[in-house]
């Protein structure tokens, strides 16, 4: 079993290395250009795995992401659509 880890886990590793490297924009890749990333990933796939992951990527904390998408139940403005005073027409209790 240690043997097919000893195999698997850096080819899974190298894989989504590889992956993550041709899928990045390139004014995300720092250090070198994005072909070389993956050349490197590719003939070195441990080491150049890890320094593809380390150093080859601009990382941004996930606090200044922009939030493409919110769950309902995490939009403060689908809440406030939901309160239950605003069900009520306005223009039905005039006569």
């Amino acid at each position: 079993m240690l043997r097919v880890l000893m195999f698997l886990v850096p080819l899974a590793l190298s894989v989504y290395a590889f992956i993550d490297c041709i899928s990045t924009k390139d004014d995300e890749i720092r250090h070198m250009p994005k072909p070389l990333w993956a050349i490197l990933v590719l003939l070195f796939p441990l080491v150049g795995s890890i320094s593809w992951l380390i150093a080859g990527k601009k990382r941004v904390p996930a606090a200044e992401r922009p939030r493409k998408w919110v769950a309902p139940d995490d939009n403060p403005d689908f809440l406030k659509s939901l309160d239950p005073d605003k069900d009520e027409d306005p223009k039905r209790d005039e006569p």
